[in-house]
Formats: C-alpha cells, sequence, structure tokens
C-alpha cells in the first residue's frame, strides 16, 4: 500500500475570503435564536412543569448558543461540530419521542425537526470540511 496524501480532495475548496455558507449562516442564526428565545423565555416568568427552573442551568444554556452561534458565524472549526453534535443529539431526541406522539400535529413537528435538523447535520459536513482545508492550506504541506 502507498502512503497516503495528506492534501485534501481536489473538488474540496477551501472557503474563500469573507465567505460564508448558508449552512453556517442558518446554524449561527438558531443558535442564536434559541439562545434569545430561552433567555427571553426566563426573563418572562414561563414555568416548566409547573416550576420556573433554576438561573444557573439556563444562563449556560443561553452562554452556549450565543457562544456556539458566535463561533459559527465566524466559522471557527469547534463550532461548527459542536453544532452537529447538538443537532444529532436532537434529532435523535426527536426521533425517539415520535414514538410516543399522542396527536398529529406533534408528529408533524417531529418529523420536521428530523428532517430539517438532519438536512442541516448533512450540509455542514462540506462547510467543516472546507474549513479544515482552509486550515489545512493555510498551514502548508510539510507542517
Amino acid at each position: 500500500m502507498g502512503e497516503r496524501d495528506p492534501s485534501p480532495p481536489a473538488e474540496l475548496q477551501p472557503l474563500a475570503p469573507g465567505e460564508r455558507p448558508w449552512p453556517a449562516i442558518a446554524c449561527a442564526l438558531v443558535a442564536f435564536g434559541l439562545g434569545g428565545l430561552t433567555l427571553g423565555l426566563f426573563i418572562a416568568g414561563v414555568r416548566v412543569s409547573g416550576t420556573r427552573p433554576p438561573v444557573a442551568p439556563v444562563l449556560v444554556y443561553v452562554g452556549l448558543m450565543l457562544g456556539l452561534g458566535i463561533g459559527v458565524w465566524r466559522l471557527r472549526y469547534w463550532a461548527v461540530l459542536a453544532f452537529q453534535a447538538l443537532l444529532a443529539i436532537g434529532v435523535l431526541g426527536f426521533a425517539l419521542a415520535a414514538i410516543r406522539v399522542t396527536s398529529v400535529l406533534w408528529l408533524a413537528i417531529c418529523v420536521g425537526v428530523i428532517c430539517a435538523g438532519g438536512a442541516l447535520f448533512w450540509k455542514l459536513v462540506r462547510v467543516a470540511g472546507r474549513i479544515q482545508a482552509g486550515d489545512h492550506v493555510g498551514r502548508g504541506a510539510g507542517n
């Protein structure tokens, strides 16, 4: 067997300066939206199962979402991978929830989240590869 070529495939072009693919924009907006919505609902005093959630977990979640949103917006590889992990967990969670739905509306919501989250996950694979290809080119082949 020959030695593996460490360079990225020719069809995987690094991101151009200032280029921001639509899946990255969508992920950043989803992260900002989830973080902002959670914070807004907490400030509004919304109760979950009859009780108000503790402050610390809410702030950790809001900080995580806003941090991921910034990271994805700035096209950081770690942020894209972390967001993909959260998408995978969310898709699996909604797939499990779809097993026990009690109405057609909840089934439609579950299927919608599964399809949208899965599609966004798939589109982010290429974005992550292009980010990594740019990192590879920036370091040089010998480093």
